[in-house]
């Protein structure tokens, strides 16, 4: 028996409830998990990765995934608010989440400086500096949102556009340093087994609901007006 249209859209916002629920859950689960993982006298070395683990993740996993859902009509935390407390809530998220981002990067960069190690000489530190300054370009570029005036010649619309995509790109490419950093020795030594593989599925599942936020919201409706 075929679905009727009315069903076919009240199962799909259902399975878009459960999936941002879902995305809510692992942006809080994961950080406190790898929090418990580098819990002081876990290892030897603990102090110098403390700081990064605990700045980073919550950055794309928490703080990041939570800025950007709260546009989501569906599961947004704040959807009962008007919209200009939705937006100061998303830049206070962000700028939150790059200076997480910055206290991170320096810590574990002055620690390789002690112990003489090379800088960016991996896949996971590479994409994880290019995943900084791309966030601190994102949130500069948020300001033209702020200001549009400062852009007379793009609408608002535009704007928009381009912020929410180009924001997609900076999330995606934040997760892809996450997961990277998931198969360094550290954290293969520590998490092992099925534990391992749920951890690299926790930024897939969030990658896969903001994905669909964004393109429900800009880039399916921008095709739908041509």
């Amino acid at each position: 028996m075929a679905l009727t249209a009315e069903t076919e859209s009240r199962l799909y916002r259902s399975l878009r409830v459960a999936s941002g629920a879902a995305a809510h859950l692992v942006a809080l689960g994961f950080p406190a998990a790898v929090a418990v993982l580098a819990r002081p006298g876990s290892s030897e070395s603990v102090w110098p990765v403390l700081i990064p683990l605990l700045s980073a993740p919550p950055q794309f996993s928490f703080l990041m995934t939570e800025a950007l859902l709260i546009f989501s009509p569906e599961t947004s935390l704040l959807r009962s608010f008007s919209r200009k407390v939705r937006v100061r809530a998303h830049w206070a998220l962000q700028l939150l989440a790059l200076l997480c981002a910055l206290l991170g990067l320096g810590i574990i960069t002055y620690n390789k400086h002690l112990n003489g190690k090379g800088h960016f000489v991996t896949w996971h530190g590479l994409t994880g500096l290019l995943a900084v300054l791309y966030a601190g370009g994102q949130c500069a570029g948020g300001v033209l949102l702020l200001y549009p005036k400062l852009m007379k010649n793009w609408t608002l619309a535009k704007l928009k556009l381009y912020h929410a995509t180009s924001g997609l790109v900076g999330y995606l490419l934040g997760c892809a340093s996450l997961m990277l950093g998931m198969c360094s020795l550290w954290f293969t030594t520590t998490v092992t087994g099925v534990s391992w593989y749920l951890a690299m599925l926790c930024p897939i599942i969030t990658s896969l609901v903001i994905m669909n936020q964004v393109s429900n919201a800009y880039l399916y409706r921008k095709r739908s007006q041509h």
